[in-house]
């Protein structure tokens, strides 16, 4: 999968077309992403211990075929791969030719089962 953490992305498809993110996960499996503030579903959650219930608003994964990157003047583009010298493989936006910065990803927290 092309897409990494951190691209800003824009909606090319679908009822969200024209907005623009950040993505914030990746499922390669599934060739989908995770684009913040964006495809927003309610979930309505019930009440429990005493909590009431609530509508929480959570992003759903898009498909990467309905979104694209937007490279380092605002256009829509592609990303291609280059191997460099030391061998090294880098993504490329394909109009412009620059090489992408790679952001690196916060790590997750995963609570330990007891």
């Amino acid at each position: 999968m092309k897409f990494t953490i951190g691209d800003k992305i824009i909606v090319t498809a679908g009822k969200e077309k024209g907005k623009q993110g950040e993505v914030a996960k990746v499922f390669p499996k599934e060739n989908k992403v995770l684009i913040k503030d964006v495809n927003l579903y309610t979930k309505h959650v019930r009440p429990y211990a005493g909590k009431p219930g609530e509508r929480v608003k959570r992003e759903r994964p898009l498909p990467t075929a309905n979104v694209a990157i937007i490279n380092d003047k605002g256009q829509v583009d592609r990303i291609g791969y280059k191997v460099t010298k030391d061998g090294k493989k880098e993504r490329v936006f394909k109009k412009t030719g620059t090489i992408i910065a790679f952001k690196k990803a916060e790590p997750t927290k995963k609570t330990a089962k007891k």
